[in-house]
């Protein structure tokens, strides 16, 4: 069967892959979640979104790789040598923005913005999903999606009990809040939440 659009990989993923491993680092986005990823991106025209956690930029190429020429991406970590290879990567599309800066901060520091939200914020870092969850949530538009990944693998690439308590912490409280629709796969990839803003 042919490959059709939609199934291709971004163009340089295989690259930040190549260079991801030459630098030891282990939580890239998994594939299965940079696909919807890239599916939700593209549901957005004109699209303003967020990751917080670029890591080496892999969840970045396909949220690119789903988003119109109008769409901009705003990105955030503070792990200079992977932002090394993200920006090594990506700087030159005019439709991302690459921040180095501590998530929790560079979230605090938009708690009194008035300015516009964003239609995806993508947390994929300990802020804005294990802290500093209030500040991210705000972010989020209504129709707006905010995904998280990494529910069920620890930053240390193995499972804990401590862990397991924060991700039970975490999914407690989305659930405890009105206002959005919960998308519960914690049981696909690396257990992934996605929730829309009424």
């Amino acid at each position: 069967m042919a490959t059709t659009a939609p199934d291709r990989r971004p163009a340089s993923l295989a690259a930040i892959e190549a260079d991801t491993e030459a630098i030891g680092f282990t939580m890239s986005c998994e594939e299965g979640v940079g696909r919807l990823l890239r599916a939700l991106a593209a549901s957005k025209p004109g699209g303003r979104l967020l990751e917080l956690g670029t890591g080496t930029g892999a969840g970045t190429a396909w949220l690119l790789a789903g988003m119109d020429r109008e769409s901009v991406l705003e990105t955030v970590d503070n792990d200079p040598a992977c932002l090394g290879v993200a920006r090594r990567h990506h700087t030159v599309d005019p439709r991302v923005t690459v921040y180095e800066a501590d998530g929790g901060e560079w979230l605090a520091g938009r708690a009194d913005d008035t300015g516009p939200g964003y239609d995806l914020v993508f947390a994929d870092a300990w802020p804005g999903k294990f802290t500093h969850l209030d500040e991210a949530l705000s972010l989020v538009d209504r129709g707006g999606f905010y995904v998280v990944a990494d529910l069920a693998r620890h930053a240390g690439g193995t499972d804990s009990e401590g862990h397991r308590l924060e991700v039970e912490g975490l999914i407690g409280d989305l659930e405890s809040r009105s206002g959005w629709e919960r998308i519960p796969l914690l049981g696909w990839s690396c257990g992934v939440l996605v929730m829309v803003r009424r």
